[in-house]
């Protein structure tokens, strides 16, 4: 079985352009990943069964729609036997509090050698955020964004507990693209 990497970040984080430019890096060197969306498996299936329109629409679903969303999505993506990246978010925001992105059904099926965490100053991704037109995004301030991030930080250490797997913590600031690439890439290898 290869290696399987859970990647994560506060939506606005940069997240999905950090594994991007990783994946490129590695490619140059002969190392293979297959990048998988976990929300894009979840957001298919409430699709399919006419739960959302869009995929900031999830976020607002019942506890007990999510979790069986989580469920059918970590089951398809653990079947899987390559190096593989799993781009979620540790946590979501949701109208009655935090719910964890990877419970403890998820994180048995996908067994996780590393957690890597991507993050920023929170007054960089409140702007990149408020500069996405492309999204529809709750407007957090600078301070809800920080408690979101010590959240997803909490959260990755039980996880690891869990899972025995490693905890690292890749910052993407401003302008800094391809060291939080080049870091991301050296813990791929």
């Amino acid at each position: 079985m290869g290696k399987r990497v859970v990647i994560t970040g506060v939506p606005g984080v940069g997240k999905t352009t950090v594994i991007n430019k990783g994946l490129e890096i590695l490619l140059a060197e002969g190392v293979t990943y297959e990048s998988i969306n976990f929300g894009t498996f979840m957001f298919e299936t409430a699709v399919q069964d006419g739960l959302v329109r869009d995929r900031d629409e999830m976020r607002r679903l019942d506890r007990t729609i999510q979790k069986r969303l989580q469920k059918n999505a970590a089951a398809a993506i653990g079947k899987n036997e390559g190096n593989i990246i799993i781009d979620t978010h540790c946590s979501v925001k949701t109208p009655k509090g935090y719910l964890a992105g990877l419970p403890e059904w998820v994180l048995r099926e996908l067994n996780p050698d590393t957690i890597i965490l991507v993050e920023t100053d929170e007054d960089q991704i409140l702007m990149r955020r408020l500069n996405d037109p492309t999204r529809v995004r709750d407007m957090d301030s600078a301070k809800e964004i920080l408690e979101h991030q010590q959240f997803n930080r909490s959260l990755s250490a039980a996880y690891a507990v869990i899972t025995g797997c490693t905890v690292k913590i890749v910052k993407n600031q401003d302008y800094l693209l391809e060291r939080a690439a080049a870091d991301m890439a050296a813990v791929l290898r």
